[in-house]
């Protein structure tokens, strides 16, 4: 006898839920890929832009079955089609949970064909994030003596993978694309992480601050995205300093927080670790309250503390499958570069930030 459709929804609840759960969880993943064309109206010229990463380029809405459909690549789509006066396909090959050498071999490599594609004018890429989270909940679990290996391993893989991908691009992309970008890592947790360890430090004895901890060590995973993308002929769209300093000057150096946050081409790791995570530590906030003006901000980031804020709707994306689809623009034009919500959302600021690279034409 065939169960009715309600039996089989009762059936099914608890294994989705297990994989719900188990998609969630540091080590394990959840595919997420979605196909979205910003439809112009007027022209049926069309061009591709192809993002490869985890869950912040799949736009994870802390669901298993969707994802935002203003990720901020498709973002970017929409600032490319307006710019462009073409339609845009925003291809996003993404896996929520996907440390950087998964995103690198299952993603990158696996699925190069899309970035092959003569249509193609962008590639764009993140990865490291749940390598950095992964050692973080590790070094969190500790007790007794510290060990600091588990975070310095994840800054090496980092390191490893991120140039890796950038070669790989660079051989295989399609010889037309115009624009190759890495989007390097906000601190996701920061106010939360302003807490003592329970290991203690083996030469003071003493427990250790965990943003003191983490936030080096991500800083170094930033500098060498922005590093090797001047190296390897890529851009580096800085999400840490997008995400992470106010839109004001809040500490009277003459300098907007967002700005001075900034990797600066030709710096060494030493000077940009020690100014980011030392000299301008006061101006770092976190991205649950990202400051626009000294009285008003706005939330970055889910409920989860992790992944991006969103607006514009969700598409189906995770364990049944994803989206292909199309829609016309939110907006089609953008005075002085930027949307009326560009500081609104955290996914809206990374898209943003991802379009300060394009170029001028196709």
């Amino acid at each position: 006898m065939t169960p009715s459709v309600p039996s089989l929804a009762r059936r099914l609840l608890p294994a989705l839920l297990l994989l719900g759960m188990a998609a969630q969880a540091g080590a394990n993943t959840l595919t997420q890929n979605v196909s979205w064309t910003i439809d112009r109206p007027g022209t049926s010229t069309k061009y591709r832009l192809v993002a490869y990463g985890d869950s912040i380029y799949a736009g994870y809405d802390t669901g298993i079955t969707t994802a935002a459909k203003y990720a901020a690549p498709t973002v970017d789509a929409e600032y490319l089609s307006a710019l462009w006066n073409a339609d845009i396909e925003s291809v996003r090959r993404a896996k929520s949970g996907a440390v950087a050498s998964d995103v690198y071999n299952n993603k990158i490599v696996a699925e190069k064909s899309y970035m092959q594609d003569s249509s193609t004018r962008v590639v764009t890429f993140e990865m490291c994030g749940n390598d950095g989270l992964q050692a973080r909940t590790a070094f969190k679990g500790q007790s007794g003596t510290c060990d600091y290996s588990g975070m310095d391993n994840a800054v090496n893989t980092c390191k490893q993978y991120v140039a890796a991908a950038m070669d790989f691009i660079n051989a295989n992309a399609y010889a037309g694309v115009k624009v190759k970008v890495i989007s390097n890592l906000h601190y996701p947790g920061y106010a939360a992480d302003n807490v003592q360890s329970s290991c203690k430090d083996a030469t003071t004895k003493a427990t250790v601050n965990l943003q003191n901890t983490f936030l080096p060590r991500l800083a170094k995973m930033n500098y060498w995205m922005c590093e090797y993308a001047r190296e390897k002929g890529f851009q580096c769209a800085d999400n840490f300093a997008q995400f992470m300093g106010a839109d004001y000057d809040s500490n009277g150096d003459g300098i907007v927080d967002s700005v001075g946050l900034r990797w600066v081409s030709g710096e060494s790791e030493t000077s940009y670790v020690t100014r980011t995570a030392t000299t301008l530590r006061s101006t770092i906030r976190d991205a649950n309250t990202h400051f626009v003006s000294a009285s008003t901000s706005y939330d970055y980031i889910q409920s989860d503390d992790t992944h991006p804020t969103y607006t514009g709707g969700t598409v189906t994306a995770g364990l049944f499958g994803g989206t292909t689809g199309s829609g016309a623009p939110r907006y089609t034009s953008f005075t002085g570069g930027k949307s009326p919500i560009w500081n609104q959302y955290g996914h809206e600021r990374m898209g943003w930030n991802v379009s300060t690279s394009n170029s001028t034409a196709p």
